[in-house]
């Protein structure tokens, strides 16, 4: 399969750690501080392993020429995402953090006005080269309005919002990881049908007997309005995953059949994973 290489330059401080985590969350595999001693290598690694079919490099100014004509000559599909923000913005950043600017730690300059001088000028010589070039400007902008503007541009097949439902059984533990619990211990429980007892809620079975049940269909309509919301909601703030697990007695049957019913629930509006925790864990 072919490369999707995204490098990630533009000026120090203009936010490309920012932009790195946000590709990261997407499913990039990112890399910072690649030697460019090793371009050569990059067409090898990539025959060996899938794991690099999306791939960021965040590039500093004296390193991009490199990078971008070694990765030009490879049969991938590169694009270029530049970061820049005012003077006045990135002076003020480092004079929050408190930061030295690279090219100041290399001792080329001495001064931040001098090192941002320099920077820009280098960018400036490079305009005119065949980049596909995506420019985002955050003199304005907050992480989280740049991670949101990434997320739009960059998004990959399979990647963006992420959803796990997990059942699981509360006599075994509550999953520490869990941003939201059902409990579903009140619905009608297979375990003291004798025909259901040892089948699970994959079972179409236990399924039906959970799912045709009249305070399981309530239930069901209010659980869907409520992480409609939710969903949505943490979309809109930029985060990426929410887990959400749904409770019985042991994990086996009631918790098992509302996991599979929210999993196809929501399977094609939103990246979905499930898994059942506690099948095959012997009931006491």
């Amino acid at each position: 399969m072919k490369q999707n290489i995204v490098l990630v330059t533009g000026m120090s401080g203009a936010g490309k750690s920012s932009a790195m985590n946000a590709l990261e969350d997407l499913g990039y595999y990112c890399i910072d501080n690649f030697p460019k001693e090793l371009l050569n290598k990059l067409p090898e690694l990539f025959e060996k392993s899938t794991l690099y079919t999306n791939i960021a490099f965040s590039v500093s100014a004296l390193d991009f020429v490199y990078f971008y004509r070694a990765i030009k000559e490879m049969d991938c599909t590169l694009r270029t995402l530049f970061l820049s923000a005012s003077d006045e913005e990135l002076l003020l950043r480092y004079r929050f953090t408190r930061r030295l600017h690279p090219i100041m730690v290399l001792g080329i300059a001495t001064t931040f006005e001098q090192a941002i001088a320099m920077e820009r000028e280098y960018f400036d010589k490079i305009e005119d080269m065949d980049l596909n070039l995506i420019r985002i400007d955050t003199t304005k902008m907050t992480p989280a309005s740049v991670a949101i503007r990434i997320r739009n541009r960059f998004m990959i097949q399979g990647s963006g919002f992420t959803v796990t439902f997990q059942a699981f059984g509360f006599k075994h533990g509550v999953p520490m990881d869990a941003d939201v619990i059902i409990d579903a211990r009140f619905l009608p429980n297979p375990f003291y049908e004798k025909e259901l007892k040892d089948k699970t809620g994959n079972d179409k079975e236990v399924y039906d007997y959970v799912m045709n049940d009249k305070v399981t269909q309530e239930f069901i309509v209010r659980l869907k309005s409520y992480l409609d919301l939710v969903f949505s909601e943490y979309e809109s703030q930029n985060k990426t995953q929410m887990i959400v697990c749904v409770g019985c007695t042991g994990g086996q049957h009631r918790s098992v059949s509302i996991c599979n019913w929210l999993y196809e629930t929501y399977k094609n509006t939103y990246r979905c994973l499930k898994s059942h925790r506690d099948i095959g864990v012997d009931e006491e």
